[in-house]
């Protein structure tokens, strides 16, 4: 299969031109976004792509759970499409670049094509998932899971938003529920672009991350129960405080992280005490421990040992303790070929680059699963991500995207 020539790259002026556009639909309070899923933003941003992908000759399929496919065709009507995109919803305060990068850079592949009149054997298919984010309707990443069979249509319907409105009916009432079955396209491979929402490329001054990995999440749910009690009348020795149990068993989920490093990492990001009163000693603490590392055998160790570490800190202290697995899913190996076609696209481009974990769910990491799939990531900085103060360079876009276009002409296969 022949290389792209290092010369073929995206049009950098006319993709940050187009992310800000889109970031006048739903903007957010303090400069980022908040488009949030089956929102009217949303189906505005939605109808502006499709617009965009018209106008590049592009033609257009919806299936049941709002996903869209803007496919250019390709010489061969056998020859089953490359897909490459991202997403289009946002944080509630999100920023500007967070999924959008990932799908306007794969509308500018074809618009850079377009210009050069450069054909593939391959069709492209350029997909905006619905519902990535999932702050409104969890979980995250629901449609690309229902496409790759990990949820059902009906349950994914099912889903309701702090004010008990239907995934299912928000979808029909803003126009986005297509007719096309979910999961029954065949793909031949798929790309995602997507800022890193880490530190570590701008730290280290690289270009362009070559994900190889997504990491495996575990969330599993504590509840610690003491006997809620006077601050000040209670003596020291008679005390059951909750909130202590809690903060040393938080202790353990770090040392347990760190024992596994550098890839594994753990924390408690939800946090509930019970009754959260200044002169009242903790009688409940409900939290959730997030474990994540790129090997399963490894989520399982630390699921393994926080529940035994728990235990014996509760009965030290007179405390009960509960778990409950609420979340996860298990590691992703992306396809050795693909993540190969990036490596490629980054040394024949001469962009610095290294190999990254993806600390963050992806909708690649669900389609993984059905087709050969990979990542490219560019920094941003201080690594800062779902916060309207999200930020990248125009240069950076025009890096990873130049590397996805490569990636995705040398799969698709030019065309002489």
């Amino acid at each position: 299969m022949a290389a792209p020539g290092e010369n073929l790259k995206i049009d950098g002026e006319r993709l940050w031109t187009s992310i800000h556009e889109m970031a006048e639909i739903g903007p957010g309070v303090a400069g980022g976004n908040n488009r949030q899923t089956l929102t009217d933003a949303d189906a505005e941003g939605r109808a502006l792509f499709q617009d965009w992908c018209e106008a590049a000759g592009l033609s257009m399929g919806l299936d049941q759970m709002g996903n869209m496919f803007a496919r250019r065709e390709g010489t061969d009507p056998q020859a089953l499409p490359v897909y490459v995109g991202s997403h289009l919803d946002t944080q509630p305060t999100g920023g500007r670049y967070d999924g959008v990068l990932g799908v306007l850079a794969g509308l500018e592949i074809v618009r850079t094509l377009n210009d050069l009149d450069i054909k593939t054997k391959h069709p492209i298919v350029v997909t905006n998932w619905t519902n990535e984010e999932g702050t409104r309707f969890a979980p995250p990443m629901l449609s690309s899971g229902v496409f790759a069979g990990m949820h059902t249509q009906d349950w994914a319907y099912d889903r309701e938003d702090a004010e008990g409105k239907r995934f299912g009916d928000e979808l029909e009432r803003i126009g986005w529920k297509g007719e096309e079955e979910v999961g029954t396209r065949e793909m031949h491979a798929f790309f995602e672009l997507h800022i890193e929402q880490g530190p570590i490329l701008e730290a280290e001054g690289k270009d362009v991350g070559v994900v190889t990995h997504g990491q495996g999440l575990s969330w599993t749910q504590v509840t610690i129960t003491g006997k809620e009690s006077h601050t000040g009348s209670t003596p020291m020795p008679m005390r059951r405080n909750a909130g202590l149990g809690m903060a040393r068993v938080l202790e353990k989920v770090d040392q347990i992280a760190w024992s596994h490093k550098p890839h594994a990492v753990g924390a408690a990001g939800h946090i509930d005490i019970y009754p959260n009163s200044r002169n009242v000693i903790p009688g409940k603490a409900v939290f959730t421990v997030d474990f994540r590392s790129p090997e399963l055998e490894v989520i399982q160790d630390m699921e393994n040992r926080l529940r035994a570490e728990g235990c014996k800190i509760a009965d030290d202290m007179g405390l009960e303790i509960a778990f409950e697995k609420v979340g996860g899913f298990d590691p992703v190996k992306f396809d050795p070929d693909c993540v190969g076609a990036v490596r490629r696209a980054a040394e024949r481009l001469g962009y610095s680059h290294r190999d990254l974990i993806s600390g963050a769910g992806h909708d690649a990491c669900w389609i993984n699963r059905v087709a050969p799939t990979a990542m490219v990531m560019c920094p941003c900085v201080d690594g800062l991500s779902h916060n309207e103060a999200e930020e990248i360079s125009k240069e950076w876009a025009t890096a990873g995207a130049d590397v996805l276009m490569h990636a995705v002409v040398e799969t698709a296969e030019i065309v002489e």
